[in-house]
């Protein structure tokens, strides 16, 4: 249930984006280069099913989300998207205000194909949640020589990456075999197949595998592998009273379900129903995520020099895999701003923006 749907082909969804123009504003851009957009009322938001996102359905249910909705004189709506790229590509096209996605497709989807896009919550990291699995070794140096089969351009061969580098490896050393998430478990368990890259629930059946020894997973980079709320800058801008309640919402719901009580438990056990798993199971899946449960301890890596760090990494992989689209001569092509005037990439073509800001008021106890 984690993340069934959360594979990245951006790679194709960047290029036709590119193509198509997609995200791309016809409003004049003002002075900071967002396009003006006229205030509006109704808003909405698409999630899709994974660990780390399951507070946001859970929030429309308990009247969270109409709470600080109400009071900030808006309608919010989070709308369910089954397949997690449609919920990114609808966001692009105007369709959705706002989606939870990865801070990587975040980048390499809207933010690749036009569309201004601000980070409003850093949400969760995967915490284990993607792995690296090997038959019959001990390390991750081990991996050398062989095929990997794992879903290429998404986060597994990200991840894949950061491990061959940790090793003193390169991607060279091995060679990918492209296989759609839902065949990992079974192809691990053919005697041809001895070195996958998935995420949970595969990662903890594949790991059952005899002779299987998980040799690298994403504990080991922290904060690299980044669940996100992302929104229209240009809507943000517009109707900052949005960005005010989605984070009003996110950190009421955070310290519902982090309560070690009966309504903690009654919150993860609603969360783990909109998944489709059992209590025990949500909670299992929340002990490889690190949420961000409190605004103040988000607030401090968005204005860390973490966050452009890892960032770069991500920038650098997504441009080195074309995920830029063909028009992308240089991986400065997009620019990435952060707080403090820190940006990296072009200044002038600023498509992707970390805005603390919201977080940073709840923090503060200012919403």
């Amino acid at each position: 249930m984690i993340r069934s749907v959360r594979t990245i082909r951006s790679l194709a969804c960047a290029g036709l984006l590119a193509l198509a123009g997609c995200g791309h504003s016809g409003s004049p851009a003002g002075a900071d280069g967002i396009p003006v957009e006229a205030p509006k009322h109704d808003f909405t938001i698409g999630w899709s099913i994974y660990a780390g996102w399951m507070p946001w359905p859970y929030a429309q249910e308990s009247g969270i989300v109409k709470k600080w909705a109400d009071k900030y004189g808006i309608t919010i709506k989070l709308v369910q998207v089954n397949d997690y790229v449609e919920s990114v590509n609808q966001y692009t096209a105007g369709k959705l205000d706002g989606v939870v996605a990865t801070s990587m497709d975040t980048l390499t989807i809207p933010a690749a194909g036009g569309k201004d896009t601000s980070v409003v919550i850093l949400g969760d990291y995967s915490d284990g949640n993607d792995g690296v699995v090997l038959k019959n070794a001990h390390a991750m140096a081990d991996i050398k020589g062989r095929s990997v089969n794992l879903v290429e351009l998404s986060v597994s061969q990200y991840l894949l990456a950061r491990g061959l580098e940790k090793a003193g490896l390169k991607l060279s050393d091995v060679k990918t075999v492209n296989t759609g998430d839902a065949d990992i478990v079974g192809a691990f368990a053919s005697p041809q197949v001895n070195a996958v890259v998935t995420w949970n629930p595969q990662l903890s059946e594949v790991k059952k595998a005899p002779g299987a020894t998980l040799v690298f997973d994403s504990h080991q980079i922290p904060n690299e592998i980044l669940d996100v709320l992302a929104v229209s800058s240009a809507t943000l801008k517009a109707n900052p009273a949005l960005g005010k309640a989605l984070a009003g919402i996110w950190y009421e719901t955070m310290a519902v379900m982090h309560r070690d009580d009966a309504a903690g438990r009654a919150a993860r056990a609603q969360m783990a129903h909109d998944a489709g798993t059992t209590p025990d199971g949500y909670d299992s899946q929340l002990k490889t995520t690190h949420l961000y449960y409190t605004a103040a301890e988000a607030a401090k890596l968005a204005n860390s020099p973490e966050l452009v760090t890892v960032t770069d990494r991500v920038r650098q992989f997504a441009f080195a895999k074309g995920l830029f689209g063909p028009a992308a001569t240089s991986v400065d092509a997009i620019g990435i701003a952060f707080p403090g005037g820190k940006t990296l990439g072009n200044a002038g073509a600023v498509k992707l923006r970390f805005d603390p800001s919201f977080t940073q008021m709840a923090a503060d106890g200012k919403l």
